[in-house]
Order: C-alpha cells, then structure tokens, then sequence
C-alpha cells in the first residue's frame, strides 16, 4: 500500500494550533465517545494530529431570504490526513452552520475535495449530515448537487468511497450517499431517505435502510461509526491501480481446518475457519442473509468471500441474494480484490415473489459480475450446488480461475430426491441386478454417489481437484497466492521466438 508520512503533516504544522481533540487518545482505545460536532467527527477519522482543512474560511453567500441570517463560514469541512498512516480525504457536513445547509459554495468545496483525491489516488470519506438545500441559492443548490453526483460517479472504481450518515441524510443528499461504495451509519442519529418517513408512513432508520441493502456497517453512535470506517479502510488499495491490500496479520496459511463442515450451517463458521486468525468483516447482514459477502485476510492477502448461508432460507440463491452478491463481487473486481465464492444451496427460489423481482434479471447481475470480473476467482463447492445454482456461483464456465470441491460435496443438474422422482420413479419396488429390491432411500444413495458427485464434475473438467475440509484453508491460500499477479491485460507480443 501507499504510505502517508504522518509524521511530515506533523512537522510541518508544528507553530500551528490544530484544532484537535487530546481526547483522541481514548478515542482510539475505545475509551470515549466521539462528539457529534462534525469537527470532532473527522478529527477523529485521521490518525491524531494529521488532519489539515481545507477551504477553511470559505463563507455561505447570504441572499435576500437570508434577512435574519449572518454570513458564516460554509456548513461542510474539508481536508485531508493520515488514516494508519495512508492518505485519505474527507468532508462531514456540519449541522451547527444553518443545520448543513447544502449551497453552491458547499459543493463547490466537495468537488475540489474530489479533484484532490482522484489527483492523489486516495480514498474519500462523506459524513453526511445536513437538513437540505439552501433554499436561497434556489437551482445553484441543485446544480451543486448534480457536480457532487458527478464526482462521485466518476470516482466510482477509481478510489474508494466510503459514506458515513452520521445525522439526516435525506432527498438528493441520499442519492449521491449511495454512489459510495460503502455506507456505514450511525443507528441512534442517523436517517437515510428521499421522501421524508413522516409524508409516506415510515422508513428513514436504520433498520429499514439496511433491510432494503443500503447500509453495509451499522453503529451505535459515532465512535463505532468512525471505527467502522477506519477498519474498512484497512481493508482496501487506495485505488484501482494500487494492487491488492495487504494486512499483515501474520497467520500461517497453512493450517489445517479444524471442523466438520457438514455438521454446520452457518456461512460464518465456515469463513471464520479459513480466515486469518478468525477475523471476518460481514458487510450488509441484515440484507437477503441466506448468502454472506465480506472481508477476510488470506495468508496476508485481503480477498472478499461470497457463501451461501444454509442456516436462512436453506441458502437460497434468491432474488436480493443474487443482487447483493452481484455488487460485491462487481466491488472486488474495481479494486483486483480477489474472490473466493463458497457455494451450498438447496437452489433458486421458486417463488412468484421471486419472479415479480424479476429474477431473471437479478440473476443475470450475477452471471455479469462473474463473467466480466478479471479479478482472481477461486471458488469452492463445499454443500449442495444444483442446477443453476452451480452456474452462477462463479463456475469455471462463467471464468473461475480455480474451483475446488470438498470430497463430501454434490454437483448435479438436480438433486438426488428430484432426480428419482422425476426419472426412477418407475424403479422404486423393482429387483436390482445383486438381487436387491429398490427403495427411493437406496436409489437416492445411488444417485448420490454416481451421477451427484463431485467426481463426474470433475471428469467434466468443471471441478480442478477434490480436497479434504481439512486441506482447505491451505488449498485456497495457495490458489491466491498463485494468482496475485494475474493479468487478463498482458501485452501482446512483436513476433515469436523462431528457432534458428
């Protein structure tokens, strides 16, 4: 990663009073609670004393609606600073200068924060909290927000770009929060909304943003809220053509997996066991939680896990589940974070709900992010992949690198209980050749055993190799490893080597 020399902002502004908090100390121990001042809020982003503002004295233009009101100086704060000592960006809307107001010249100072980052290559952090437009500047305010869509729609897979709603984020204000990659918010202070929950009858926590896929992290209050930031900045390049991050947690990659696999339903356990130390950064929990998306470090590597949760809805790749992974992996790809898909499900989701969603066209999302992700894809059947389901969670046809299946997986057009009752039916009481009598149980084992096994899918070529649960973690360590310095973008050649 690149490295931000704190220590040089700290010099050079070493006459300057700064303006932040001592109290920071205990911010980072976990021993106090942010302020909710937006000042407070992005001091406290950036390591202690390396925030530099920007645009500070930069004033709100009073008009002749503002008769009662004095200047003052403008209601967003920009700057810079060191974020364990990387270079990061960062506006926060301040609700104690006319409650936020979003002007002209508040956009005006967030798109220049903008042109530095994407100058720079760093990410960009918003904490949003503003009570809208300045009614005042009329269409400049909402011009002024259109620049600020516009930035962040072009910094999108170029920088990351993480959203924090630390108060009301609501209307126009909403919609560029969530051209960010990420949106953690603060449940005790926090709205997100267009249309105001008191005109239509609710909406605007929470609860209900990240219900509806919103909201990646929730907090409870702005200490969480800044943590959360700062720890899903450890987890990513500071842009698109920095390469892979690296944590050097120093885990050994090689350590058997300890659990059985079949005796658990819970995606996490599953992705606990093969992270380093444990450590699993789960994004969007409370959206479609029958599959899991997230952060883990790999042998050192950070690498972003798509699984299937068998314990909600049997691991059905639903609707919102096929959406929810699409974006995820679509993310990784941005940044060359490699994946690794962790595959048991009982199948799609026949449903009419589903197919009001419209699910074909959430599926082909899916289909999408894997087949134009260049991005490192090691994928593991580790359950159920029937049907579809075993397509479109990052199969080798849809461009997998490495595909691996644990020895007691089943991969099949259908499952064995659909397979004998669509096909053997007629079979169940008749005679086998060892003079046997079939039963559905003994017919489904067969099925199993045969034409559901992980073994004709690896005759087919469609499954690399078949491991033991306890060889995991190594086997898929190695795969990204091997696969670090992959590039679907290597030059072509002049001419060949011709033998002489």
């Amino acid at each position: 990663m690149a490295v931000f020399d704190a220590e040089s902002i700290l010099s050079a502004l070493k006459h300057v009073k700064t303006k932040t908090a001592s109290a920071l100390r205990d911010l980072v121990s976990g021993e106090a609670e942010v302020g909710s001042s937006a000042r407070a809020r992005i001091t406290a982003l950036f390591d202690e004393g390396t925030f530099v503002e920007l645009g500070a004295f930069v004033k709100r233009r009073a008009t002749e609606l503002d008769v009662n009101t004095p200047d003052e100086l403008e209601s967003v704060i920009c700057g810079y600073g060191a974020v364990d000592s990387r270079l990061v960006f960062a506006f926060a809307q301040d609700f104690s200068r006319t409650k936020g107001a979003f002007s002209e010249a508040h956009a005006e100072k967030i798109v220049s924060l903008y042109k530095l980052a994407m100058q720079n290559g760093a990410p960009i952090v918003g904490i949003f909290d503003s009570a809208g437009a300045a009614l005042g500047d009329g269409v400049k305010a909402l011009a002024g927000y259109g620049r600020v869509m516009a930035c962040a729609a072009k910094a999108s897979g170029v920088i990351p770009q993480i959203a924090l709603i630390g108060g009301i984020c609501a209307g126009a204000a909403a919609t560029v929060a969530s051209l960010f990659d990420f949106i953690v918010m603060n449940s005790k202070t926090g709205s997100l909304y267009v249309n105001a929950p008191s005109l239509i009858g609710g909406g605007g926590t929470d609860d209900f943003a990240s219900s509806t896929g919103l909201v990646a992290l929730s907090s409870e209050g702005d200490t969480e809220m800044i943590s959360a930031a700062r720890l899903l900045i450890s987890y990513l390049p500071s842009n698109n053509s920095e390469g892979t991050a690296v944590l050097s947690i120093g885990d050994n990659p090689s350590k058997p997996v300890s659990f059985d696999y079949s005796a658990s339903t819970e995606a996490i356990t599953f992705i606990t066991a093969i992270a380093d130390k444990g450590t699993y950064l789960e994004l969007y929990k409370s959206y479609a939680p029958e599959i899991s998306v997230g952060f883990i470090s790999l042998g050192d590597t950070v690498t972003g896990v798509v699984a299937n949760n068998k314990a909600v809805k049997n691991g059905a790749l639903t609707s919102s589940a096929a959406r929810k992974a699409a974006r995820f992996v679509s993310f990784c790809d941005c940044y060359n974070i490699p994946v690794v898909t962790l595959v048991d499900s009982c199948g799609l989701d026949a449903t009419i709900e589903a197919e009001k969603s419209p699910y074909p066209a959430e599926l082909s999302k899916l289909a999408s992010a894997y087949a134009s992700a260049e991005c490192p894809l090691v994928t593991v059947v580790a359950g159920e992949a029937y049907g579809s389901v075993f397509t479109l969670m990052g199969s080798k046809s849809l461009g997998a690198d490495v595909v691996y299946a644990l020895d007691s997986a089943k991969i099949g057009a259908l499952s064995a209980k659909s397979a004998v009752a669509l096909l053997l039916n007629d079979k169940i009481g008749k005679k086998a050749k060892d003079g046997s009598v079939y039963t559905r149980e003994s017919l489904e084992t067969e099925w199993n055993e045969t034409k559901g096994s992980a073994v004709e899918a690896a005759f087919a070529g469609e499954v690399d190799d078949i491991i033991d649960a306890a060889e995991l973690r190594a086997r898929v360590a190695a795969a990204v490893n091997m696969l670090a310095a992959k590039d679907k973008h290597a030059g072509g050649r002049r001419h060949d080597n011709r033998p002489l």
